[in-house]
């Protein structure tokens, strides 16, 4: 991973890693199609998860977020695609690698409110992963979701996940089918289909 963009909280990195590959592999026809977040297109949902970067670096570093409403993305990006998501990896790094796995909390810009610095490490990550997860099958790849980070993964979703739900962050849970490994489970927990195609 390119050191300008690394955390310091491995969770954090190799999802953050997971979205820029992601985005790397879409081609150039892939922007405006469909994905498993229904209302937004492959830009879109880049554009989301660069933008919840963004806020969670502002809040944990107690500056300003961009203004920009993560959850009305336009889907312009003013940037070729991969660049945009470097910058967006790029300028939130240093806000995680100055947190101390020592302190008692860190803000965080959810409704629950300040976290463990893991937990807040990893509820980002989650964040980076399940959006990656999203353009890559979104653009026809295979999930790029290893069932070990999402057993890392699983317990701050557990924590976090259900008061979003009402604010339409993550669809109901689907009930996981027989056999499903850790990467399949979290992504049911989360709302997602793993056997997703647009």
């Amino acid at each position: 991973m390119n050191e300008i963009t690394r955390t310091g909280w491995d969770v954090l990195d190799e999802a953050r890693a997971m979205l820029r590959a992601a985005v790397a592999g879409v081609p150039a026809d892939g922007w405006q199609r469909p994905t498993p977040c229904t209302e937004w297109n492959v830009a879109q949902v880049l554009q989301h998860a660069a933008l919840d970067q963004g806020a969670w670096a502002a809040v944990i570093s107690g500056t300003q977020p961009s203004g920009e409403n993560p959850f009305a993305p336009s889907g312009e990006l003013g940037a070729e695609p991969l660049a945009y998501a470097e910058a967006a990896l790029h300028a939130s790094a240093p806000a995680w690698a100055a947190v101390s796995s020592d302190a008692e909390s860190v803000p965080t810009p959810l409704p629950s409110g300040p976290m463990a610095p893991a937990d807040a490490a990893g509820a980002a990550a989650l964040d980076a992963a399940i959006h990656a997860w999203d353009i890559a099958v979104a653009t026809g790849r295979g999930s790029p979701l290893t069932p070990e980070l999402a057993l890392a993964l699983t317990p701050v979703a557990r924590s976090i996940v259900e008061p979003l739900r009402q604010y339409g962050v993550y669809a109901q849970a689907l009930e996981r089918g027989p056999g499903a490994d850790d990467a399949a489970a979290l992504l049911c927990y989360l709302g997602r289909s793993p056997g997703w195609a647009g």
